[in-house]
């Protein structure tokens, strides 16, 4: 693999130059000089730190790993086109576009960067969690720690029963339904949504009769009732955008204002994660 670093650096520039703090959802302030963003702030935003961007920049860094590529097309808010350009600068093949690459669309990421204040999350397919604000960690637990087949909620749904906890018992039948619904959906689409049918398939005998009656997805997403462990019983509204290319979705967690509900979604919002919420999980 060959690094062309100084074109890898041009481009990286050029792309953050081209950004603005609105783009991102950050405030510009009233003593921004910078054109476009900053390399701090693109570095925050790809999850690395800000040496590591500020060498890539110069062009004095490491060769970047795959793995760092998607970070930065990521926090760059990059086209699919701009991702693959970007892969090409680094040496590396042209990602495979499919519902599997992690890939999530800039014109979602500017959505979901609007909403830094609600409890939104975008969720794959397969129901793995690749965002999520600071109010969805709170209010629904952080779902990037887990691994493997266990990142998708639907698989959990079927082999963990601690992620049911955060749903009320009657409602976990219809939970149960729209879960199949939505793999049988994702599964011709996808490589990872067949191993999780599959896997499935293989140890859930309530998966596997759910199957069987081939329950069909809705576009709708109902009210949800959830379980905190330290505000109690919520009623919310969930709201869901779907960007067909990706098999991606932004999900939303409202609640009526004036209601119990609105007070105990506005004091996740100022206590945030506590450790008696850190382990929850959220239903897609």
């Amino acid at each position: 693999m060959t690094v062309d670093r100084a074109r890898l650096a041009a481009y990286l520039r050029t792309r953050r130059e081209a950004l603005q703090p609105e783009d991102v959802g950050l405030p510009r302030g009233q003593r921004r000089r910078t054109k476009g963003l900053r390399r701090e702030e693109v570095a925050v935003l790809s999850d690395m730190s800000i040496d590591y961007y500020t060498r890539l920049e110069q062009p004095r860094g490491p060769h970047p790993s795959e793995q760092m590529l998607g970070a930065l097309a990521r926090g760059l808010r990059l086209s699919l086109e701009e991702r693959d350009h970007l892969f090409g600068l680094a040496g590396y093949a042209t990602p495979r576009r499919s519902a599997d690459s992690g890939h999530i669309n800039p014109g979602m990421l500017r959505i979901f960067d609007g909403l830094r204040d609600s409890a939104a999350q975008v969720v794959s397919g397969v129901g793995e969690t690749m965002l999520q604000t600071r109010l969805s960690v709170a209010l629904t637990g952080d779902e990037s720690v887990h691994r493997g087949l266990a990142r998708s909620w639907h698989y959990r749904w079927f082999t963990d029963p601690a992620s049911r906890l955060i749903y009320p018992e009657a409602d976990h039948d219809e939970h149960s339904r729209t879960i199949v619904a939505d793999l049988l959906a994702a599964y011709g689409k996808s490589d990872r949504a067949k191993a999780v049918v599959e896997a499935l398939g293989a140890v859930s005998p309530s998966f596997a009769r759910i199957s069987r009656e081939h329950p069909v997805a809705a576009r709708y997403c109902g009210p949800k009732r959830i379980v905190h462990p330290e505000v109690g019983l919520l009623e919310l509204n969930c709201q869901r955008l779907v960007d067909p290319d990706a098999t991606q979705l932004l999900v939303v967690y409202t609640a009526a204002p004036g209601t119990e509900s609105h007070e105990k979604l506005e004091l996740l919002s100022v206590i945030g994660v506590t450790p008696a919420s850190r382990g929850t999980s959220s239903w897609r």
